[in-house]
Order: structure tokens, then sequence, then C-alpha cells
């Protein structure tokens, strides 16, 4: 066909026109119902279908790791009771208020047991607290040999009670001895009527 041809064509008769037209007409006609179709109902549907299959993506991470999660608790579990009774054993290492005065009798025993001689064995006035425990710092001073200076340093580490020592500083004397300054920090658990009050006064402290 050509250009005349299509400028007869009678649009009030397109049943009669030519096979050519009419498929052109047709093809036309397809496009324009499918964008059509795109833009007013099939753009939404295909948004919620990415959002869907979007969601089904989170929901299948989230019960793989769930799934995981559920194979894991009985190690989970032994795994928390392995701590607790670790922190048990610990906890048990530190003295309560009462047992404060036998620990620093076992430490001044613990220097002169290895022949030394305290200048300063002066605890602190006031405890520093944590959250479950206490600890008390004690400023010492010892004077004697390199061997039983370093005896009284393992003596003191095994100790049934955890007690440290810090800021250790070591330095010679006239007479030939050793003059050792330190800080031996030694740790109680706080009592439960202790643990409520300091919750209390948290809350207090909170509002």
């Amino acid at each position: 066909m050509n250009l005349q041809d299509i400028n007869n064509l009678n649009f009030r008769d397109v049943g009669n026109w030519p096979w050519q037209p009419k498929a052109v007409l047709a093809a036309i006609v397809f496009a324009l119902v499918l964008f059509l179709g795109y833009w007013f109902l099939w753009s939404d549907q295909l948004a919620s279908l990415d959002k869907a299959r979007a969601q089904e993506q989170d929901l299948r991470e989230t019960f793989l790791a769930k799934d995981r999660e559920a194979v894991n608790l009985a190690a989970y579990r032994k795994q928390y009771a392995e701590v607790q009774q670790s922190f048990g054993a610990l906890l048990h290492q530190l003295p309560n208020k009462s047992e404060m005065a036998a620990l620093l009798i076992e430490i001044n025993q613990a220097g002169i047991g290895r022949g030394l001689k305290f200048d300063l064995f002066r605890p602190a006035a006031q405890e520093t607290r944590n959250k479950v425990y206490a600890e008390l710092p004690i400023q010492i001073r010892v004077d004697g040999s390199y061997n039983d200076l370093g005896a009284f340093a393992t003596d003191v580490a095994k100790l049934p009670r955890i007690v440290t020592l810090d800021d250790i500083n070591v330095t010679p004397t006239p007479a030939g001895t050793l003059t050792m300054n330190a800080v031996a920090k030694t740790y109680r658990y706080l009592s439960e009527q202790e643990l409520a009050a300091a919750h209390e006064k948290g809350k207090k402290g909170g509002h």
C-alpha cells in the first residue's frame, strides 16, 4: 500500500480494509491496551508482588535464624549452666562482710610467715562498690629479701579468697634488703540487703 491508499481508508468501515492496515491497527490497539492495563492495573499489582517477595525473603531468613536457635537451644542451656556454675564458684571466693577482718589477718600472716617486716598495712577507709561486690584496697609496705618478697606474692595469690597485688614498686634499702610498696586489693560480695538497698537507691536516683 502507498500513502494514497492509506489516505483513502474509511475509518467508519474498518471491516472492509485490506489486511495490512487491519494488522497495523490491531497491533496499535493491542499495545494501547497493554499500556493502559499496566498503568492502571498491573503496576500496583507488580509492586505488591515485589513487596510480598521481599517479605517472604525476610520471613524465610527469620525462620532459618529461629530454626538454628532451636537446634542449638540445648547447647545454649548447657553453656548457660556452666557460666552460672563458674560464676557461683568465683562468688564463693569472695568473703562476706564478717569475713573481711579474717582475710586481712591472713594477708598479714602471709608476710610475717615469710619473715617480712611490715612498715605499712593500711586498709582504705571506704570500699569501692560495684554491682555485686565491693573492693577494698590496702596500702602495704614491707621489707625483706628478693626471695621472701616473691614467696609472699605467691602466697597471697594462693589464698582461698581473691586478693590481687597492684602498683608494685620495689626499691633497695641501705641495709641490703628490698622494700616493696604495693596495693593489695581484696573483694567481698554484697549481701542481699546491700544489693536491695543499692537497687532502691538506683531507682530513686533514676527519678
